[in-house]
């Protein structure tokens, strides 16, 4: 993890790097220039360069004007290393304790928080090659270790281990990245709430279908016996030489005039 013993301008200089790295956007350094991010990060080394030598007020005023002109807010107390690379920006906010190695990304609206009121250490220490996902929260004097993947929109609370991938609220660990071969390796299921429900809906389509089949099967049953029914009540018509009673019922003519059983 650098700790700023390296030549600002080569720090500056790979800076500019991990946006060509990381944003296939970039197509010039001109455009490169324009990046609230980068904005944000040489400000924060100007700004952490007086804080270190315990320069009082003019530090926190750099620190507020670059979050009024990026909306990415850093304490000037955080220490972050070289090829760091903040996408978008708007809404980052990194604490007075924070440590950040080198080539590290952040997404939009992350936060390297702390918890409670306590002094000392109290914001999280990120390693090396990590890539922190929109959104996502880091609270507390945790580590993210090296080459740790950290979901869009997580909560963590607890160290990271490296190579690994954490997602969710609670943030869980659900990959592991082997770092020399690069292969990943699945060590959780994810959560997939609308396979869930379609195949919820799958196995009441199947119940439902087969109560249908059921029925259908009763219904067939009872109209084969009606029909047997009708079939034996017009042979008896039959036999007794009535004509006029297709549908088996006797008519009115038929009393009066003396036909009958």
């Amino acid at each position: 993890m650098s700790r700023h013993k390296d030549n600002l301008l080569c720090v500056i200089r790979d800076d500019i790097r991990a946006i060509f790295r990381n944003d296939p956007a970039a197509r010039s350094l001109a455009e490169v220039l324009l990046y609230p991010g980068l904005h944000a990060i040489l400000l924060h080394r100007l700004a952490h360069a007086l804080w270190r030598r315990q320069i009082p007020f003019i530090p926190r005023l750099i620190s507020q004007i670059s979050r009024f002109l990026t909306g990415i807010e850093i304490h000037p107390g955080a220490v972050i290393g070289r090829g760091f690379f903040i996408d978008h920006g708007m809404g980052v906010v990194i604490g007075e304790t924070t440590e950040i190695g080198d080539w590290v990304t952040l997404y939009q609206g992350v936060t390297l928080g702390g918890t409670g009121k306590q002094r000392g250490k109290r914001h999280p220490t990120v390693r090396d090659n990590v890539v922190i996902g929109v959104g996502a929260i880091v609270l507390g004097a945790i580590t993210i270790g090296e080459g740790a993947r950290i979901g869009g929109g997580a909560v963590v609370v607890k160290d990271v281990p490296p190579h690994t991938t954490a997602v969710g609220v609670p943030a869980r660990i659900v990959a592991q990245r082997d770092p020399h071969t690069g292969e990943t390796r699945r060590v959780e299921h994810l959560p997939d709430p609308e396979g869930e429900m379609l195949r919820s809906l799958r196995a009441k389509v199947l119940e439902l279908e087969e109560r249908l089949t059921e029925l259908e099967i009763a219904t067939n049953h009872h109209l084969t016996h009606h029909v047997e029914d009708d079939a034996l009540l017009e042979q008896c018509w039959s036999a007794l030489g009535d004509d006029t009673h297709g549908n088996g019922i006797m008519s009115e003519h038929g009393y009066v005039a003396g036909d009958g059983i």
